[in-house]
């Protein structure tokens, strides 16, 4: 005895597939711009982070020896590897002031998130005043 299958699977063309991933093609391009400000906005919570580690750290090396520093090495504060150079972290960190009553950090964007043509800068001073200089 032999057994008929007349049933066909239903199935999707090759036409039909392309025309689908075009229009999600076409989805994706129109909210793009929209998505950008907010990729940018989550990526400068990194910044305030390491700002806030940094200052953390300058409190406590000026509580042991009375003077802020502008070395990494002597508040132990490791940066992490920015993108521009080959590591992950979005920002670059450096103090541009330090003195014995004063200091202030700053984080630079290592590549424009928005493509606005500018970068986003954020400063922290010793009071904790977190501020975006620069914004994207």
């Amino acid at each position: 005895m032999k057994l008929k299958f007349t049933k066909k699977a239903k199935a999707y063309n090759l036409q039909e597939l392309l025309i689908v991933l075009v229009i999600i093609g076409i989805l994706v391009l129109i909210a793009l711009p929209n998505l950008l400000p907010l990729i940018a906005n989550t990526r400068s919570i990194e910044a305030k982070n390491q700002l806030d580690h940094l200052h953390s750290l300058e409190k406590t090396h000026f509580a042991m020896y009375g003077k802020y520093s502008n070395d990494f090495n002597k508040i132990g504060f490791i940066p992490p590897k920015s993108l521009s150079n080959g590591g992950t972290a979005y920002y670059n960190y450096e103090i541009i002031e330090a003195s014995n009553t004063s200091f202030k950090a700053r984080a630079t964007g290592a590549q424009d998130f928005d493509s606005d043509g500018m970068v986003s800068i954020w400063e922290i001073d010793q009071e904790k005043n977190l501020v975006e200089v620069q914004r994207e």
